[in-house]
This record gives C-alpha cells, sequence and structure tokens, in this order.
C-alpha cells in the first residue's frame, strides 16, 4: 500500500512587491537582493490569513483532483504562521470547504512542515486509518518580519500550496526520510508570546524572525544531499534517474549548491524563487503546482521533493508521479 497525488493547487496574496520596492524601505537594491538570493519579487499579504490562503489552496487541489471536499478524511496544515493558536488552522479549513468528514490538525517543522505534513499522511495511509489526505503549507510570513531588516525582510513571501493523495497499490510514494537537530535550532528562530501570569513577569521577546544566514546555508548545503541520497537509496534508485528535484526555494545558492552536491545539472532543480521568494511550508507544494500546471509533470516521472529549515529539520520523498493507479 502506498500513496499517489493526484491533485495541486496554490493561492498567492494579491499584493506584489518587487525588491525595487523594497529598496524604498531598507538600504538595499534588485542588484544586492538578486546576486545574493536569485528573488526579484514576492506576494505579501494585506489581509490575506493563513486559512484563507490554505483553504484557497486546498479548493484548486480538490479540483485538479476530481474530488468533493465532503471526500477528505485527513487534512493537514504545516505552517509557522498561524493567525490563531486555537482553533488550528486546519479546522478553520476545514470548515471554510465543508470538509466534514476529515480529521484536521497543524503541523510545524517550518520549512520543512509540507514534506513532514506528506510523511505523516503517508503513514496514516500506509497504516489503514484514512484512504486519502488534502495536506497544505500556508504561509503568511510577511507578519514576523523585520522591516527594518534588510537581511531578512528581503528573503520572505507569503502563500499557500497543497495536494489531494490518496492511497493506490503500487508506486505513488516510494521512499520517505525525516531528520532534526535541535542543538542548532538558535541559528533560526522567532520567539512567540514571554510567560506572563500574575506569578511572574514576562521577558521582553523579540517577535520577529532572526537568522544566521551562514549557518543555514551551511546546513542546507551539508545535509540536503545526504538526505536525498539516503531516500534515493531506500526507493533503490540513483540521482540520474530522477527526472526533477523539487527543493525548499530558500536561495538559488543553496539548490545549486545541493545539485553541485549531488554531481547533478542545476537545470534538474526548478525554481521559482526569483518570483515568489522563499515561502516556508508553503514553497514546495508552490512549485509543484506550477510544475502540474504547466504540463511538465509526465505520468511515471521520477521526482524528489525535498524540505529543509529552522528546528533544524530536512527531509526528503522520493515518488513516481502517476495520476492514474
Amino acid at each position: 500500500m502506498s500513496m499517489r497525488i493526484i491533485g495541486t493547487g496554490s493561492a498567492l496574496p494579491e499584493k506584489y512587491v518587487t525588491n525595487n520596492d523594497l529598496a524604498e524601505l531598507v538600504d538595499t537594491s534588485d542588484e544586492w537582493i538578486r546576486e545574493r538570493t536569485g528573488i526579484g519579487g514576492r506576494h505579501v499579504s494585506t489581509g490575506e490569513t493563513v486559512a484563507e490562503l490554505a483553504a484557497l489552496a486546498c479548493g484548486r487541489a480538490l479540483a485538479d483532483a476530481g474530488r468533493r471536499a465532503d471526500q477528505v478524511e485527513l487534512l493537514i496544515v504545516a505552517t509557522c504562521s498561524p493567525e490563531t493558536g486555537i482553533p488550528s488552522v486546519a479546522c478553520q479549513v476545514q470548515s471554510s470547504l465543508g470538509a466534514v468528514n476529515a480529521v484536521a490538525f497543524d503541523l510545524n517543522a517550518a520549512c520543512a512542515g509540507f514534506l513532514f505534513a506528506l510523511h505523516t499522511a503517508w503513514a496514516y495511509v500506509q497504516s489503514g486509518i484514512c484512504r486519502n489526505a488534502l495536506i497544505v503549507g500556508a504561509e503568511v510570513l510577511s507578519k514576523l518580519v523585520d522591516w527594518t531588516d534588510r537581511g531578512t525582510c528581503i528573503l520572505f513571501g507569503d502563500g499557500a500550496g497543497a495536494v489531494f493523495a490518496e492511497q493506490c497499490d503500487r508506486g505513488g510514494i516510494l521512499s520517505f526520510v525525516q531528520h532534526s537537530d535541535g542543538r542548532k535550532g538558535e541559528v533560526l528562530r522567532c520567539d512567540s508570546r514571554a510567560l506572563t501570569n500574575p506569578y511572574v513577569r514576562g521577558v521582553m521577546q523579540s517577535p520577529w524572525v532572526k537568522m544566521d544566514g551562514r549557518e543555514v546555508f551551511s546546513f542546507a548545503v551539508r545535509q540536503v544531499p545526504t538526505g536525498i541520497t539516503e531516500a534515493l537509496k531506500q526507493a533503490h534508485l540513483k540521482a540520474e534517474e530522477v527526472e526533477l528535484f523539487v527543493l525548499h526555494q530558500a536561495n538559488f545558492r543553496i539548490i545549486e549548491g545541493i545539485a553541485r552536491r549531488l554531481g547533478l545539472d542545476a537545470d534538474r532543480f526548478p525554481m521559482n524563487l526569483d518570483r515568489v521568494g522563499n515561502m516556508s511550508s508553503a514553497s514546495i507544494p508552490v512549485l509543484l503546482d506550477e510544475l502540474n500546471r504547466a504540463g511538465r509533470l509526465k505520468e511515471g516521472m521520477k521526482l524528489v521533493l525535498s524540505g529543509f529549515g529552522a528546528g533544524l529539520t530536512w527531509g526528503a520523498c522520493v515518488l513516481n508521479w502517476q495520476r492514474e493507479c
């Protein structure tokens, strides 16, 4: 028993912010940002919530799969930027879609969140707990960014991407690996509320994302190829047999470094970060949806999905793209 993806969808806020727009806010330029990150612009929420973007992406994934919301049995939202701690984003999406038969919950593994959520859904399906799942990565990171810090505000964008997956007897997802290293967690951090109650005075905390870019770069270029190689070994495949590597869109230099470590041409690593920036858990499913709708995903094609980010967390998935069982 395995699981195959049969539908994709995505949603981006209407507001688009270019590098030149950011140059009016902080000491930066289009050339400076592109040279260091490959990013040219990003979508930024002016009111769209994580739940609203997630629901739109999920609705489009269901339409692409030819399935109804009331057929969904499991709904997982990967996010690190919800508007509410409770209720979960997943329960809000369930209500919005009318997915009345779905078990719904959120999962936070930052930029690796979509991969971790997909793996969780795969485990549910493999064990026979459910037959299908709607998995979405959704973020409004613009509310976590210090817009006076040119080191972070240039990187992130808002959006949501979703897939609908269901059980299949063969093919589909071929292997999964997941890893975490909490010892390095401080290199990419965003604090939540301070502890404040009648018995303790809360300590002021920064609500903004803080990142040691060099450490994150070193971690990604070192660990992601290792994780991909591990997943390929489990699937009994070589890197040369994979047509496309759909990676978290953090930085073009990271992706090119991963390609070099694997001994592969960068053209097998599609990118959209020049248009949407780093959308954390949303980046992989949004890119997957773009590839699907552009007709670049062919039946039987071998794909690798890989996410990496805060935690530190990273994971990889090898799959056979097959919408027909």
